[in-house]
């Protein structure tokens, strides 16, 4: 069977495109799309991705009407926590530290919730 190789791209609707792009990009690093072809976009690391669906009432997809959550892989949460923290982000961190790695949870500007996962070593072998 034929499998697909990775994402290629998140698409989500935005009330102001523009301004929620500029906030990730500030604040999370992640480029914007190039306004032609012969520009870069972001580049992800190579890592697990987990791909799934969730019931439409779950916590981890924020209060309705939202349908999406996304999960961003970090080398170190605690410097990009001090990061989004001086930016004047609230992040709430786990106390826990979990069999694959810690995590935190914060929302951009348009009140989409993101993880962070600062994965552990085994998480990142195949």
């Amino acid at each position: 069977m034929e499998k697909v190789t990775g994402i290629g791209g998140v698409f989500f609707g935005a009330r102001d495109p523009d301004q929620l792009s500029a906030w990730y990009e500030t604040h999370l690093g992640i480029d914007p799309v190039p306004e032609s072809y012969g520009g870069t976009c972001w580049w992800q690391q190579a890592g697990p991705t987990v791909f799934t669906a969730m019931a439409a009432d779950s916590p981890a997809l924020g209060d309705p009407p939202r349908s999406w959550a996304i999960n961003f892989r970090v080398a170190d949460l605690d410097a990009m926590v001090r990061q989004l923290r001086d930016g004047g982000i609230d992040v709430m961190v786990h106390s826990e530290t979990y069999p694959n790695g810690r995590f935190a949870e914060l929302h951009d500007p348009e009140g989409n919730p993101i993880q962070l996962w600062e994965p552990t070593e085994d998480a990142l072998r195949p």
